[in-house]
Formats: structure tokens, C-alpha cells, sequence
């Protein structure tokens, strides 16, 4: 005997639906039956669990970010309770096309993640991939690094337009960490670091001189610094470890920094997930649809692609034909699309092997048709 628990997570709660067996009336099913709801406190965490008791159970949810499922999804696991993840577009599609359920509400959404349990239990690819307990990590670290570059971006750009007029000389001064240290203008301005350089320039400055509310604002970068310091010291121990070795090696040819290691270790580990039963690249092949003639579907490739935010969608009406990328990672998209532009596009920083001169062709082609 098996349950399937269906949790809609909030902020501050979830909304649950328990099935011993699937509906044969969704819709029915959502009008007539009870749904349950539980604070995050620890007498919700309790009603949860006495809900689900002692027989085997599969809880269903969305991966709502690192933050709302992360707590439940812990506390059950902990309770013995298998977790499964479902995209949140391949829930609405579902949800609405499938179930044909009313608009979007946590009850509707709970029933739907339980009867989509039922009806994909045994095909593991429709769920998204748990990851292992180091590759979560890292991909905190990687998301918080990311939140932590958000926040210093506005707070530097007001600091700079301030020392253009009070310290116009160092406005442009581009000021980056040295081993452990914070950089060392934001540094000196906020009195944590010593230097005979910007102290004469200073005494020459045409500028009206340097406020306390600049001080406070560099002392604010200096700080941020110092926690993107410790947080990196953190991701390089977890991406140094044995099982991520032979990525690494491949991520050395195309020059990425650690931080993009970390990021495309966090989306692709294991890389055998992206293949088929046997090992091997999953290819498929299947008759054209305007060819008719046999064609081949490389389903693997086309996996990995679209993790990494790189898989195109056709969206084609009449005689309009486009595709535009959806799905994957914004965050690996963007780090990509930085690394072509400055790893690839420049030739002066292109790289020196044959990915470099393949994509540098590509590129140059492109330049050369005025299509980049």
C-alpha cells in the first residue's frame, strides 16, 4: 500500500492533498473533498506528519527556490518520506489541460501535484533530478554569490557618481581584491586599508572632498566583499572534490572561472542523467515531419541544452516562423552568453586551442555578415 501527498508551499504554509488511489474525477474530487493546510511552525510540521502516519509515501511538490521547499521538503525526508520535484510549467500544463481544474488556487495546485505523482510514478524523467547533498550546496553558494554581485552593483554605482565630484581623480578607478584582502580604494576610503598613493592624490584633487556618507558606502562594499571572499573559499573546497575532477578537466579547455565551474556543476552533475538506459547519448530516429524522410532526434543533447538554458523552442503561425529559448537556467544562459563575449569574441583574449579557433571562426563569420 502506497500515498501520494500533493504540498502547494507558501511562504509561510502549505496546502496539502493526501490520495490512497488517483481520482477518477479530478474535477469532482476538488469540489467535494477536504483539502488541509499547515502553518511552518513546529505544530504544523507535526500535523504533516501524523497526516501522512506510518504508511510509504511519495510527497509531490514544486521546487519552489532554495528557500520555502527547502524546509518542508527537509523535514519530511527526515521522516522517511520520498520527495519529488515537478517543473512549474509541466505542472500548469497539467494542471489545466490535463485535470481541466479550475483556476489557479493551493488546493487546486496541491491535487494537481498528487495526481500527477500517481499518473508519472514510474517515469523518473518527468520529475526534475534530486541532487545530491554537495551539489545543492554549491548551488546555494553560487546563488547567494549571485545575490550578493545584485546588491553591491547600485551600491558601487552611487559611490562612484559620489567621487566624481569629490574625488574626481578616482572616479573611474577600477578598484578588485587582492588574495584576502578588500580592494584597496573602497578600502582606503573607508579607512581599513593604508595607502600613500591615494593620499597624495587626494591632496592634489580638484574635487571638494570626500563625505562620510561616501566613507559608509565603501565601507559597505568592503564588508560585501568579505562575505563573497568566505563564500568562495567555501564553493572551491566542494568543486575540488574527487567526483567533480573529470568536468573540471574539460572546464580548463574552455577557460571557464570558478564561479561558472561551480554554476554548470550545479545544473549538470551528474552528466548520466542526460543519458539513456544504456550509457550511451539517447538518438532517436524519427520520420521528418516536412522531409518525411528519416531524421535523428538527439534526445540526450537536446537535454543537456536545454538545463544549461540553450535548448530553442519553435513558435511558428502561417508564414512566421521564430523559435526563442524558455526553460533551463537564466543564470548559466547569461554566464555563457558573458563568456562567448569575453573568452571568444575578443581575439586578443580568445582562447589558444581548437575551441577558440572553432568558435573564433564562427564568431568572425558572423562579425564579418554583420549578424552579431
Amino acid at each position: 500500500m502506497m500515498q501520494i501527498i500533493g504540498l502547494d508551499i507558501s511562504k509561510a504554509s502549505v496546502s496539502a492533498c493526501l490520495l490512497l488511489e488517483k481520482p477518477t474525477e479530478p474535477r469532482q474530487f476538488y469540489y467535494d473533498s477536504d483539502f488541509y493546510k499547515f502553518d511552518a511552525t513546529a505544530a504544523g510540521i507535526s500535523g504533516l506528519l501524523a497526516l501522512i502516519g506510518d504508511i510509504p509515501t511519495v510527497a509531490v511538490m514544486e521546487p519552489t527556490g532554495v528557500n520555502y521547499s527547502r524546509l518542508w521538503g527537509t523535514q519530511l525526508a527526515r521522516a522517511g518520506v520520498e520527495v519529488r520535484l515537478v517543473g512549474h510549467k509541466e505542472l500548469r500544463s497539467f494542471r489545466e489541460h490535463h485535470l481541466g481544474l479550475p483556476d489557479k488556487d493551493d488546493d487546486a495546485d496541491a491535487l494537481a501535484l498528487a495526481i500527477y505523482g500517481w499518473d508519472y510514478f514510474d517515469v523518473p524523467r518527468r520529475f526534475v533530478q534530486v541532487r545530491s547533498q554537495t551539489v545543492v550546496e554549491i548551488r546555494r553558494l553560487v546563488l547567494r554569490l549571485a545575490h550578493l554581485n545584485r546588491v553591491q552593483s547600485p551600491i558601487i554605482n552611487r559611490a562612484r557618481q559620489d567621487l566624481a565630484w569629490q574625488f574626481p581623480e578616482a572616479a573611474l578607478v577600477r578598484s578588485v581584491r587582492s588574495g584576502e584582502r578588500v580592494p584597496l580604494l573602497w578600502g582606503w576610503l573607508c579607512g581599513q586599508r593604508q595607502s600613500v598613493k591615494y593620499d597624495l592624490m587626494l591632496e592634489k584633487s580638484i574635487g571638494l572632498g570626500i563625505t562620510d556618507e561616501l566613507r559608509r558606502h565603501a565601507a559597505r562594499i568592503c564588508d560585501l566583499q568579505r562575505e563573497e571572499m568566505l563564500l568562495e573559499f567555501q564553493l572551491s573546497k566542494l568543486v575540488s572534490q574527487p567526483q567533480f575532477l573529470p568536468y573540471r578537466k574539460v572546464f580548463a579547455r574552455f577557460g571557464f572561472g570558478r564561479r561558472v565551474e561551480a554554476l554548470l556543476l550545479s545544473q549538470i552533475y551528474p552528466f548520466e542523467n542526460y543519458l539513456g538506459a544504456d550509457g550511451k547519448p539517447e538518438v532517436k530516429i524519427r520520420k521528418g515531419r516536412k522531409s518525411g524522410k528519416p531524421t535523428k532526434r538527439h534526445l540526450s543533447l537536446r537535454r543537456f541544452m536545454k538545463a544549461l538554458g540553450c535548448a530553442p523552442s519553435q513558435e511558428s503561425s502561417g508564414d512566421l516562423q521564430k523559435s526563442r529559448v524558455v526553460g533551463g537556467s537564466d543564470l548559466c544562459r547569461k554566464a555563457l552568453w558573458q563568456w562567448v563575449f569575453t573568452r571568444i569574441e575578443p581575439s586578443r583574449c580568445r582562447l589558444k586551442n581548437d575551441i577558440g579557433d572553432r568558435l573564433g571562426a564562427i564568431i568572425d563569420a558572423e562579425k564579418l555578415n554583420k549578424r552579431s
